[in-house]
């Protein structure tokens, strides 16, 4: 009989899907990595798995011990699924812009949730990074597993989401596209796929409000580039430790808007229902539409599920209110 011990033994080996109405402008092949075949509907189960692994190997993760982070949904997700199973608390810190769906998710799978403002300094007290510290340094037993500084999140990608891709295309893959938000895909597939051929180009996509294009441009961090912005689960106000900015070949940015409508677009034109960074990943690769020619091979990773933005980029009224639906 074949079956999984757990849910856990579920995570990866997901599939490559061809795009092919919103692609037909391109002159390549685009295959999505389509990562909502993971149990939490979502590439994160990967490095959240990978991250509680190591974390217990080295004794920063005790039996019994609680799981604390800052996320905007979906790692959280996949560590709250690991801790069922493997018998922890979790305890997450979000920003109130995530939408309401991911705040009831993660409490239907047994966490407590903590919300905190989205337009304040990263260093104040308020902000989710500084609450998610403090939460760890007062609770007895707690593990702080700051996904953005940790390294197994990058590790994770590079041991499983590289080379299935690497497989799955049959080495053959020119350009990896995916969104960037904590690095750890980016940075951990990218790092094998130029292991395995140097001329793999990685493109990330990037957001307006978000540091990482110009950073990556001109080694400078400008202040000036950070203001409140839409789109989630891509962009930082910080540099997190796992982007890798040597590993990527270049940034794009996408608006909130075509973000929102080309998350409708895949689920309207392709079928696939999928999160909001989705559809900033598929306007991204449009606007990239010059770096490829028609031997190309080119791999978008989608991270999540259409089913966390039921009451935003999959409402038309939101849609209408926020300018993005005529």
């Amino acid at each position: 009989m074949k079956y999984a011990k757990n849910i856990l033994e579920t995570i990866g080996n997901t599939p490559l899907v061809k795009i092919n109405t919103l692609a037909e402008e391109l002159p390549c092949l685009v295959l999505a990595k389509y990562e909502t075949f993971n149990p939490g509907n979502s590439v994160k189960d990967r490095m959240a798995l990978k991250m509680i692994e190591d974390a217990e190997a080295d004794g920063r993760l005790k039996p019994g011990g609680t799981i604390i982070e800052g996320t905007s949904g979906n790692t959280g997700m996949g560590l709250a699924l690991a801790a069922i199973v493997k018998g922890y608390k979790c305890v997450f810190v979000m920003a109130d812009k995530q939408s309401k769906e991911k705040i009831d998710i993660l409490k239907a799978v047994g966490a407590e949730v903590v919300v905190c403002p989205t337009n304040v300094e990263p260093d104040d007290p308020r902000s989710y990074y500084s609450v998610s510290r403090r939460l760890a340094e007062e609770t007895e037993n707690a593990w702080y597993v700051n996904q953005y500084d940790n390294p197994s999140n990058a590790k994770g990608h590079y041991e499983s989401t590289g080379p299935e891709i690497w497989e799955q295309t049959e080495g053959k893959i020119t350009h990896f596209v995916v969104g960037v938000g904590t690095g750890g895909t980016i940075s951990g597939v990218g790092k094998y796929l130029k292991e395995k051929n140097p001329n793999v180009k990685v493109w990330g996509i990037d957001t307006y409000g978000s540091v990482f294009k110009k950073y990556h441009e001109t080694g400078i961090f400008d202040e000036n580039e950070i203001y409140p912005y839409v789109t989630e689960g891509i962009g930082e106000d910080i540099l997190p430790k796992n982007v890798d900015f040597s590993i990527i070949d270049g940034f794009t940015k996408v608006t909130d808007k075509d973000a929102a409508v080309y998350t409708q677009l895949l689920a309207k034109k392709e079928g696939m229902f999928l999160g909001n960074s989705a559809g900033a990943a598929m306007k991204g690769l449009l606007q990239l539409k010059e770096h490829f020619n028609e031997d190309d091979i080119v791999v978008v990773l989608f991270h999540d599920h259409g089913s966390r933005y039921v009451g935003k980029m999959f409402n038309d009224e939101w849609m209408k209110k926020m300018g993005y639906l005529e």
